[in-house]
């Protein structure tokens, strides 16, 4: 395998890296976090200009890349700035679109590498873990079209986004992997509310009820009862995006915490030259490592054709950065002392997202079982 970047992804990191250290600072983030809508419209745009948008998607579909190692060089930038811009859902929604849209629902994947929209994932419920096949929502085909009946929880950035891309069970029981029915749903549409809320690591999200809402048949993305195939590949690539993010929120708080040990000086030396904080800080740089290597590993097989080859690369490296953010946190904060704690150093705000990462499309534990699984069938 090749580990080297291509010149155009080496130009994409080093101009991403520029733009979130000299225009996103911590000030800025938090500033973007703590909004009432939980990320800045006017960054969105100005991250589509920059193409950063645009190269997590194929040519074929109006972008610059869409390979993995495009989504993993974008995602390990913006996760050195913990940017909060609604990029996860992006990736995730864009990519069912590219893959199952017809040219009038690939115009939102236009608007969307524009900038000029974002969109929004809505599939977790209330009570569905995070397996992809346990589904309560119901549609309910009309003449006309479609009725949808359900709840949907934790949508990123659900109460100011423009499109969503909602679940359904079409037919079969509540957890049938066939069935499932994937639909276009504008905001704004009768019967669909939103009640947000602010995340424990920035940002918003956004509790979705859906109480008859009526849909045109060409709401419908791809073929009725096939979804399942298509949200699994959708959010391949959203736990690819999540990865690599994590490791570069990794590297920030590495940085940070090396500094620290130059600096902090007790008993008249800087503690760094303490072996046993240098032992610990030795173990953490190696996982560090081992989280990149899974990363790489996943991003080469996010378009495996074969599913089980691509599905436990992507659940192998969900596992590690599960177990590894959260030693990484702990070890930061810890080597910092009580002062790693506190709010305004920027070091406590990596640790939290590296701990929610971990929750997000399915936590250490359930990617484990999976992986195993896989190796099974």
């Amino acid at each position: 395998m090749n580990f080297e970047h291509t010149e155009d992804r080496r130009m994409l990191s080093d101009m991403l890296r520029r733009f979130v250290a000299e225009q996103y600072d911590f000030a800025t983030r938090m500033r973007h976090a703590e909004s009432p809508q939980g990320y800045s419209p006017e960054f969105w745009r100005r991250y589509a200009e920059l193409g950063a948008i645009g190269a997590l998607f194929a040519e074929a579909d109006g972008g610059l890349g869409g390979a993995g190692f495009d989504i993993s060089v974008v995602f390990e930038a913006l996760g050195r700035g913990l940017v909060v811009e609604p990029f996860l859902d992006a990736v995730m929604v864009g990519s069912a679109i590219a893959a199952a849209g017809t040219p009038a629902q690939r115009e939102a994947l236009e608007g969307l590498i524009a900038g000029g929209i974002t969109a929004a994932l809505a599939h977790a419920e209330p009570e569905s873990g995070y397996d992809l096949n346990q589904m309560a929502t119901r549609a309910q085909r009309t003449a006309d079209g479609w009725v949808l009946d359900g709840a949907k929880a934790v949508v990123n950035a659900g109460e100011h986004a423009d499109i969503f891309l909602v679940s359904a069970r079409t037919s079969g029981a509540q957890d049938d992997e066939t069935g499932i029915s994937l639909f276009l749903v504008s905001a704004g549409t009768p019967g669909l509310g939103t009640q947000g809320y602010g995340l424990i690591d920035g940002g918003r999200a956004a509790e979705l009820t859906l109480d008859k809402v009526q849909l045109s048949a060409d709401a419908l993305l791809g073929e009725e009862g096939a979804g399942h195939a298509l949200l699994e590949r959708a959010t391949g690539r959203g736990i690819l995006a999540l990865c690599a993010e994590a490791v570069g929120a990794m590297d920030c708080a590495r940085d940070a915490t090396l500094e620290y040990l130059r600096t902090r000086r007790q008993f008249g030396t800087p503690i760094g030259s303490f072996q046993a904080l240098q032992h610990r800080m030795a173990d953490v740089l190696l996982e560090i490592e081992q989280a990149r290597s899974a990363v790489i590993n996943a991003a080469a097989a996010v378009d495996h054709p074969d599913r089980t080859t691509r599905e436990r690369a992507l659940s192998a490296a969900k596992y590690t950065i599960g177990r590894i953010g959260t030693l990484v946190a702990e070890e930061c904060i810890q080597l910092h002392g009580g002062i790693g704690m506190t709010w305004e150093l920027p070091l406590a705000h990596y640790a939290k997202r590296l701990v929610m990462i971990d929750h997000q499309l399915g936590d250490e534990d359930h990617h484990l079982r999976r992986y195993i699984a896989l190796g099974q069938a």
